[in-house]
């Protein structure tokens, strides 16, 4: 096996196992570091039932850049929810996106100090009580004359407020799940609603809440509702949480050239084995049907990229060029195989339950 191919499966296997501790969705990776967190006051809560999500750095790979996606006030998709946020943390080689998600309670976030209730550790900022949402008036910025449910509970925060925006590596927080994110990674989750997709895709599309452009300290750090940014109760940050510098904040990792050419075979699940024919039958079906269809994704995307090579070898092109065209391919690869392990353990976790109630025996182990 040659060196790429080892470097290419053991990013694999560090996206494999984070997929097992993060409890939230993995988006894309990215050797750059986030910059800090910038400086901002809460804007007030729009109404009744709104809940804080705060804001933090997205990455754009069309642009090369990362970008704020403002901290704002969202409705939840049903009552008893709450929001554990998303966050950045470093898998060995590459920072890698855990997506924020609702669920009954707050699971890991890495860790990081967001504020306004998230300090790291779960969630101070309120609760359900009664079909109803809570807030507690000592994190919260909140009008007791349009919110009634308030409460106020001073919180002892040892946590080291810093600005660090990420997990692990580097300067990196350091954290780790607790048993209580172990129980909410078990929970019914929902990730980003409508609302906040797009809040989401109108922070990517405007240029001035790009890093490159902002240094740090966005003009738009946080909003009301999702997608105001131009409502009067818009709020900038007040500076930014310290330098940014995309060379100091690689962790000085080369970054990796990764093609789906370069990829190992994913390990298989063993074979069905419940005690009932027919839903053995039925698993080993659905087991054979995304082993094909995610051979023929790879299948696909290494003939695409060959025609870039190809066609990089045809018109001759610079190391410039050529330098780009492997960073899509990276890219390219990398989300395919996010997407894969994603439907693997779906479908595992589909499956488990099943065969660990009808399995266990004598002389076999729980794990």
């Amino acid at each position: 096996m040659n060196a790429v191919s080892i470097r290419s499966l053991l990013t694999i296997l560090v996206v494999i196992t984070l997929s097992a501790v993060s409890f939230a969705q993995i988006g894309i990776a990215i050797t750059i570091g986030p910059p800090p967190l910038p400086v901002y006051e809460q804007p007030l809560c729009p109404a009744d039932g709104y809940i804080w999500t705060p804001g933090y750095w997205a990455y754009d790979y069309d642009g090369g850049d990362y970008y704020w996606v403002p901290g704002t006030w969202v409705e939840p998709p049903q009552v008893g929810y709450l929001w554990t946020p998303a966050y950045w943390g470093w898998g060995g080689d590459r920072f890698i996106f855990h997506e924020g998600y609702w669920g009954p309670h707050v699971g890991f976030y890495g860790g990081i100090a967001y504020g306004y209730g998230y300090f790291g550790e779960g969630y101070q900022g309120g609760r359900w009580d009664n079909g109803r949402f809570f807030y507690n008036r000592s994190v919260n910025n909140v009008n007791v004359i349009n919110v009634r449910n308030v409460y106020n509970t001073t919180i002892v925060n040892n946590t080291v407020i810093n600005r660090v925006s990420y997990n692990g590596g580097n300067g990196g927080i350091n954290a780790r799940p607790r048993s209580e994110d172990e129980i909410a990674a078990r929970d019914r989750h929902f990730g980003p609603i409508a609302a906040q997709n797009e809040h989401i895709q109108a922070a990517r599309n405007d240029r001035q809440l790009r890093a490159s452009v902002n240094q740090g300290r966005p003009p738009i750090a946080a909003t009301p509702r999702p997608g105001t940014f131009n409502d009067r109760g818009v709020v900038p940050a007040r500076e930014a949480g310290g330098p940014f510098n995309s060379a100091t904040n690689r962790n000085n990792v080369p970054r990796p050239h990764t093609e789906a050419r370069d990829l190992q075979p994913h390990p298989r699940l063993g074979d069905p084995n419940t005690g009932n024919p027919r839903l053995d039958q039925k698993y080993q079906q659905q087991q054979q049907k995304l082993y094909a269809q995610q051979a023929q994704d790879h299948q696909k995307l290494q003939q695409k990229q060959e025609r870039d090579h190809q066609q990089l070898a045809q018109r001759n092109a610079d190391e410039a060029r050529k330098q780009q065209v492997e960073q899509r391919h990276e890219q390219q690869t990398h989300q395919m195989e996010q997407r894969h392990e994603q439907q693997y353990q779906k479908l595992q976790n589909r499956q488990q339950p099943q065969q660990g109630r009808n399995q266990l025996g004598p002389g076999r182990e729980k794990h």
